[in-house]
């Protein structure tokens, strides 16, 4: 039954939702309107009154999952023993989202990535971020920051990119409990080899001290502060 728009809050949320199962079912290029219409029980132009076209509805769905993805950037412990666990679990809980990353990935070439520059400043502060870690003395310092955010991501974003290589070498599959739990009991022990040793770190700090550098924590702070 196609429903009214008396509500615009919900129906925008209800296209949304419709939207973002389709898009993550079939990528841009598949998904179809009509089927997003009909799972969102909205007649066409009614979807069309709240987003246009299929482009700006596509572009709405990604925007959302962005959201979701710098919020993701910005809650990171900085403690190496944490970071990794947490990065899974949380990207557990977004696999749709992997999806549509997939698929913007395939149509590269077709059409300029969706906020790309708010995405890139995400990246951006997340390396920062590490950086700081690095002059605390909480990583070690001879690991780029940039390529250990990538690094990162793709530790824990390519079992639930790649399922199918998971069982292939696991013989589980990253939809298992027992999988899970394995995998980030492995991220933490990995992620204990990327702290320096006690004097090492205790090297770093005094060098910051000697330069006149805040605590990395402060600087953070800092930057929180003033935008």
């Amino acid at each position: 039954m196609v429903t009214s728009g008396r509500d615009p809050v919900r129906t925008r949320e209800r296209i949304l939702r419709a939207a973002r199962r389709e898009f993550v079912a079939k990528g841009f290029a598949g998904a179809r309107v009509d089927a997003i219409a009909r799972s969102a029980t909205v007649n066409k132009r009614m979807l069309y009154h709240y987003f246009g076209d299929k482009e700006a509805l596509y572009r709405a769905v990604l925007r959302g999952g962005i959201a979701t993805n710098l919020d993701l950037v910005a809650a990171a412990p900085a403690d190496p023993d944490d970071l990794l666990p947490f990065l899974f679990t949380r990207v557990l809980q977004r696999v749709d989202g992997i999806r549509l990353l997939q698929w913007e990935a395939l149509g590269a070439g077709e059409r300029k990535p969706i906020a790309e520059e708010e995405r890139r400043k995400a990246w951006v502060e997340g390396a920062e971020r590490l950086r700081d870690a690095q002059r605390a003395g909480r990583l070690h310092q001879d690991l780029e920051a940039e390529y250990l955010v990538l690094a990162l991501m793709a530790l824990t974003i390519f079992p639930l990119a790649f399922p199918q290589v998971v069982h292939m070498v696991t013989g589980a599959r990253p939809s298992d409990a027992e999988f899970q739990q394995i995998q980030a009991r492995f991220l933490r022990r990995l992620g204990t080899h990327l702290r320096p040793s006690s004097s090492a770190a205790r090297a770093v700090r005094a060098a910051g001290r000697r330069a006149g550098a805040p605590p990395a924590e402060a600087r953070f702070h800092a930057r929180e502060k003033h935008r």
